[in-house]
């Protein structure tokens, strides 16, 4: 009886308290992870880049990188919490170092713009991977309760999602880029705080600690007293490699309009191509199957994402030179969108597939990938049609950029929601890290495809600004060919679900 009442005085609305603490730990962290993003390619366009002849194109190549290398670095700060440092410890060194570049980012100064980007970069790799880990382990295996309890977690992280841009792009676009990075910073440390209260309650329990285990010196120090040290150490290398536009990528160097983190990511995808075909080859014919599915549906979610990130970046420039926003929001606030969408229509849409499951009709996970992408093409297709309804000035109603968000949507709860439990479910169990490190790792070469489109849709230098038509004209003829890619793309999904499914097995 005693234990049953502990264990109830530890749950709270029928979950561990322990949720409640990581989800405003999320809730806090996301904020001033997307407060900051809603900022970042107008900052660099206007105040980082406005020298430049090719700004467009250089902020898109600095906020490809970054994403990238954001999205990569969760692959090693997890590895190292697993080994190393543990969820509790890796949260923490991340909050901090996201804090801190969030806080430089306030200092309006070109070497102190790159070095915060490399603290946040870093910073995420410890805190993104292990605080979503970290729910997971406060239920048991086969717990009911765990769907229900990531829901009310990914709530919190739409909530901060959908509060920061408004906020920061407000205080950033009104009084001054410093303050709107500056609440970031301020949302990053009561993220922190909620975090360190929760520990301080001990309503975690044992949850989260390091691994018991001798852990090898690095360079003569304690492992972990050398992780921190080291990470320190790795933000300038971080801020060079994302500098490399500016210092090395100007017209008529080695590295023409790339830099250097293209390359390596370049580099990295050959050695994952190189890698998958080893392990397929030493696979079971089922396991073999299953990897053939989780691979193609990796490629399609990064496909996906590809054009989802055009958010941060293309579409942010667009919503600020081209639509007509006056009485409505600023250009950063618009990233607000999507995830008051998703706040809206997450929960009819889990109805739905549960309405559909009862009646047997609930479509398998490659035909929603591929209805998820014709709903990403069918928003930028609608955002194409803005054109029609232009005024003299090239400015289009704001209700085109709303429909677009309301289906781009759509298209990511058709998807998101499903991805990375199938890519567990559908690989051995030998190489489910491995397979989970290509899952981040998508996303990081969404990243890559955002820069390539972004540089395409470049529009404006600092010599000559075309006129809102022209502008208009280049953004919204980009779109109908990125809305065809994507359709494309779906198509290709649709006609390959038959095949996937029947490679899939008892996988639903």
């Amino acid at each position: 009886m005693s234990d049953i009442t502990t264990n109830k005085s530890q749950e709270l609305f029928g979950h561990p308290k322990g949720l409640f603490y990581l989800f405003f730990a999320e809730l806090w962290e996301r904020f001033s992870f997307y407060g900051m993003r809603a900022l970042l390619m107008l900052y660099m366009v206007k105040e980082i880049f406005k020298a430049f002849e090719d700004k467009d194109i250089a902020a898109a190549a600095v906020y490809a990188s970054y994403g990238s290398l954001v999205y990569a670095s969760t692959v090693i700060g997890g590895r190292i919490s697993d080994k190393i440092l543990g969820m509790r410890a890796s949260i923490f060194l991340g909050g901090i170092l996201m804090a801190i570049g969030h806080f430089v980012l306030a200092i309006e100064n070109d070497i102190a713009f790159f070095m915060a980007l490399a603290f946040i970069v870093v910073g995420n790799g410890f805190f993104k991977p292990n605080i979503s880990t970290f729910v997971g382990s406060l239920y048991e295996d086969g717990d009911p309760r765990k769907d229900s309890g990531f829901t009310i977690f990914y709530m919190g992280i739409n909530i901060g999602a959908f509060a920061s841009p408004l906020l920061c792009g407000w205080l950033g676009e009104t009084y001054g880029w410093h303050y709107g990075f500056g609440l970031a910073g301020f949302g990053m440390l009561l993220g922190l705080l909620a975090f360190w209260n929760g520990i301080r309650t001990n309503v975690f329990g044992e949850k989260g600690m390091a691994p018991n285990e001798n852990l090898p010196n690095i360079l003569g120090f304690d492992a972990k007293k050398a992780i921190p040290v080291l990470s320190f150490l790795t933000v300038p290398v971080i801020a060079f490699l994302l500098y490399s536009y500016k210092s090395l990528g100007q017209e008529g160097t080695w590295l023409g309009d790339q830099n250097a983190v293209n390359l390596l990511f370049k580099i990295i995808g050959v050695g994952i191509i190189i890698f998958l075909i080893k392990v397929l080859k030493d696979a079971t014919s089922d396991e073999r199957k299953k990897l053939i599915v989780a691979i193609t549906i990796t490629v399609f979610m990064s496909l996906f994402w590809g054009f989802h990130e055009l958010s941060g970046s293309v579409i942010t420039l667009f919503a600020d030179r081209n639509v007509d926003l006056v009485g409505i929001m600023n250009a950063s606030q618009t990233n607000s969108l999507n995830s008051l969408v998703i706040i809206a229509l997450s929960i009819p849409i889990s109805l739905f597939w549960a309405f559909l499951s009862r009646k047997k009709l609930n479509p398998r996970t490659p035909i929603k990938f591929g209805l998820g992408l014709l709903f990403a093409g069918l928003s930028f297709y609608i955002l194409s049609l803005s054109k029609h309804d232009a005024n003299a000035e090239g400015m289009v109603p704001f209700a085109y950029l709303m429909i677009m968000y309301f289906i781009l949507s759509i298209g990511e709860l058709f998807m998101s929601p499903v991805g990375l439990s199938k890519i567990t479910d559908l690989s051995p169990k030998r190489i489910v890290a491995f397979m989970m490190g290509i899952w981040f790792l998508s996303s990081a070469y969404a990243f890559q495809i955002v820069g390539f489109i972004s540089k395409k849709l470049a529009v404006e230098g600092s010599q000559e600004v075309t006129g809102g038509m022209q502008t208009l004209a280049l953004y919204t003829d980009g779109f109908e060919i990125i809305s065809h890619y994507a359709i494309g793309a779906g198509i290709i999904a649709l006609l390959l679900a038959p095949v996937l499914n029947k490679l899939m097995g008892n996988v639903h």
